[in-house]
């Protein structure tokens, strides 16, 4: 009876695993060293080599010349065992025994000694599939075993393996092997096997696999089936239904040109050839990342799962791109993808999706577009004399003449020069005149009503309460400190008694054209502060003629 090439070729010792070389190698130490542990996990993607390697190590364990890491492969354990045919190695498949009645079934099985061979093995295959019922049934025993006992659990969701389970148990994860290994592993093989092939179908066929040795050799048996004795790239590819380099590439090609018809007709000849657009969509993901891989790593690269020549193609095609442009195009592919997955109108999705392609491939970089502008584009201001110029977005119809009061005109005559601040005399004179020749006339008033007593790191003044937030202020501090040299500390003091009647009838200076908004005698102590206050002042001098009809205590 024919038995297939994955089964034929199956690895019977560690040496002849591919792309599993930490696995092999702690597990063929610890058989040397004896140091066997009693239960073990075997995680990792579908056809990597678990139920394999749990084989070879119960080979290890029962072999004559055992434990040994170089099984015989002669014995009646080894053959019995290759054969599936042995007592005391019990594979279960969790996927149909997967409840606690099977497991306490197990579990009494534990207690019995092997019936021929050094240690009695339980290889579970697809564990994660039992319930959490069924765990806790095995909790103790896996724990606990007897010492001729050995578990071995395999699964690829070991996250679904509780964790009173993992942490009894080795853990093994196991990897996807290398596509440069699975082309060597196959092209062995069909040497023994007689074929005929070359490196274009043995790369399709490792593609097709995906890291898995099982899906990759499942494809090889097909492809024998198909094309006889001899492969060939184009026969494989089409029986597969994989996509050349030459079909990906005619929307890069589109990409380039920004023609949205070759997009469109992209689609129209995979209608009609009946190809799966889900699929091919698949494949543009994979090859825009082959080309972003290429464009950053460079060729040859083993992040790519590609011949050499097929390599220099994606490097070639890449070139023709940025960085920043494939990045793009592989995240709107798999958009597309993720949409078809559920689209009822599939061809739809994919125009719409290879549209967007296009269009994202005009996009220009913000540095490249201010570049482009030039000098001219930076704005220059408009000279005093002359009125503003329109933008270059203004229409000249559109264009208005300023209105009278916004036309320039003439500059108006320089000011008149300052009076100097007296370097001699008291304090209370030099800050009256720095204010003055500052234009800080909102304080002078209150300068004029306040006392001064000065040291060497203090100056106190005393003055009516509603100057007290002027002399307060930032803008007296640093005329003070300016005047001195030297940084000093201001403390106000609210005069009393007759000061403040004697200022009782003042007002605080308040720039022409404000006069109108002055306090009366009469008005409340509030209002009078408020209008003292050097912002509101300084609001008056912008906005001459306005007025403060309202004064708020916003604590109230």
């Amino acid at each position: 009876m024919y038995q297939v090439i994955a089964r034929k070729y199956r690895p019977r010792h560690f040496a002849e695993l591919i792309g599993q070389e930490h696995v092999r190698a702690t597990l063929a130490n610890a058989i040397s060293k004896e140091r066997i542990a009693h239960g073990y996990i075997f995680s990792g993607q579908r056809g990597t080599g678990k139920t394999t390697v749990a084989r070879i190590l119960a080979r290890c364990l029962n072999c004559e010349k055992g434990p040994t890491a170089e099984p015989c492969l002669e014995c009646a354990a080894c053959t019995e065992i290759a054969a599936g045919a042995s007592i005391d190695v019990i594979e279960i498949d969790a996927a149909s025994n997967r409840g606690i009645n099977e497991m306490r079934e197990l579990r009494e099985n534990v207690r019995f000694r092997p019936a021929r061979d050094r240690f009695k093995v339980f290889i579970i295959d697809e564990a994660h599939q039992i319930t959490n019922e069924a765990f806790n049934a095995l909790l103790k025993t896996l724990e606990e075993p007897p010492d001729w006992v050995v578990f071995v659990l395999c699964t690829t969701e070991s996250h679904k393996i509780p964790t009173t389970i993992a942490s009894r148990c080795q853990q093994f994860s196991f990897r996807s092997v290398e596509f440069g290994e699975l082309v060597d592993r196959m092209r062995w093989i069909c040497e023994q096997e007689g074929i005929a092939s070359d490196e274009g179908a043995l790369a399709v066929l490792a593609q097709a696999g995906e890291g898995s040795v099982r899906d990759s050799l499942s494809a090889l048996d097909q492809a024998i089936a198909c094309c006889g004795n001899e492969l060939n790239v184009e026969q494989v590819r089409e029986l597969l239904g994989l996509f050349s380099l030459d079909s990906l590439g005619a929307v890069t090609e589109a990409l380039a040109a920004s023609d949205s018809n070759r997009m469109l007709g992209i689609v129209q000849e995979l209608e009609r050839n009946g190809a799966n657009l889900q699929h091919y969509t698949r494949e543009l993901a994979r090859y825009f990342r082959n080309l972003l891989v290429a464009k950053i790593a460079g060729t040859p690269s083993r992040l790519i799962a590609a011949t050499p020549a097929e390599q220099e193609k994606l490097a070639a095609v890449a070139q023709g791109f940025g960085e920043e442009d494939l990045t793009r195009f592989l995240q709107l592919t798999l958009d597309i993808y993720r949409d078809l997955q559920h689209s009822l109108q599939p061809r739809l999705h994919l125009e719409l999706g290879l549209l967007r392609l296009v269009h994202a491939g005009k996009l220009v970089r913000i540095e490249e577009a201010l570049a482009s502008l030039g000098p001219a584009a930076a704005p220059t201001a408009p000279p005093a004399s002359a009125p503003p110029t329109a933008t270059r977005s203004t229409p000249p119809a559109r264009q208005f003449a300023p209105p009278a009061a916004a036309r320039p005109v003439a500059a108006p005559p320089p000011p008149p020069a300052r009076p100097p601040v007296p370097a001699s005399g008291s304090l209370k004179d030099r800050l009256l005149a720095h204010l003055a020749a500052e234009d800080m006339k909102a304080y002078v008033d209150a300068v004029e009503h306040a006392e001064f007593t000065e040291n060497a790191s203090e100056i106190r003044l005393s003055a009516p309460k509603e100057f007290g937030l002027a002399l307060k202020s930032a803008d007296i501090r640093d005329a003070v400190q300016k005047l001195l040299g030297r940084a000093v500390k201001i403390n106000f003091i609210p005069a009393t008694g007759a000061a403040t009647g004697a200022a009782s009838g003042a007002s605080v200076a308040a720039p022409s054209g404000a006069a109108a908004a002055a306090p009366s005698p009469g008005d409340d102590p509030l209002t009078q502060e408020a209008l003292g206050h050097p912002e509101v002042q300084r609001f008056q001098q912008t906005f001459p003629g306005s007025h403060v009809r309202t004064v708020r205590n916003l604590r109230d």
